[in-house]
């Protein structure tokens, strides 16, 4: 994936994990993707020089960071929207949705399991890469990804059509 830890530049991080990290932004419903993956990258950056380790834990790495920008969107937002009447909230502009059934399904999740869906099946991380990214035990991921995959597959209406959708994000 990566050249060895010393030869690791920004450019070739950025090339390898930008679209991965992209669809993690955009499947787990953040308003502003393309500014938050920048600022993923202007994070990863500045500290790349500091960073010793292998390829996993190079991607786990920038997903922490991606999740931590993600969960910072979202107090942003939240805060706002207490503030902000709601006549007067700006509206933001969403790209196409990947798959639109999908999309609405993702949204009927919790935050917690979005993330671990998106995490595992977008980012395609393992469990204990999730774990550590989100903060939690190994058990927990699993519990979070079995009730929402067993909701996604309600709501979808069968494994087949879930793997499908699932790949085209």
């Amino acid at each position: 994936m990566s050249p060895p830890a010393g030869r690791r530049d920004a450019e070739h991080v950025f090339r390898t994990l930008a679209g991965p990290v992209h669809g993690y932004l955009r499947a787990s419903a953040a308003q502003e993707c393309d500014d938050l993956l920048g600022d993923v990258f202007v994070d990863v950056t500045r500290s790349l020089a500091r960073f010793d380790g292998d390829d996993d834990a190079l991607r786990r790495w920038v997903f922490t960071i991606a999740h931590n920008r993600l969960v910072d969107e979202r107090r942003r937002v939240e805060r706002r929207r207490r503030l902000t009447p709601v006549a007067a909230a700006p509206s933001a502009s969403q790209p196409e949705p990947f798959d639109p059934e999908l999309e609405a399904a993702l949204g009927q999740l919790t935050a917690d399991q979005r993330d671990v869906i998106v995490l595992r099946f977008v980012a395609d991380l393992p469990l204990d890469a999730v774990a550590s990214v989100t903060g939690r035990n190994v058990s927990a991921v699993k519990a979070l990804q079995h009730r929402a995959l067993a909701r996604l597959h309600a709501q979808l209406g069968g494994s087949d059509t879930l793997e499908v959708r699932a790949r085209a994000v």
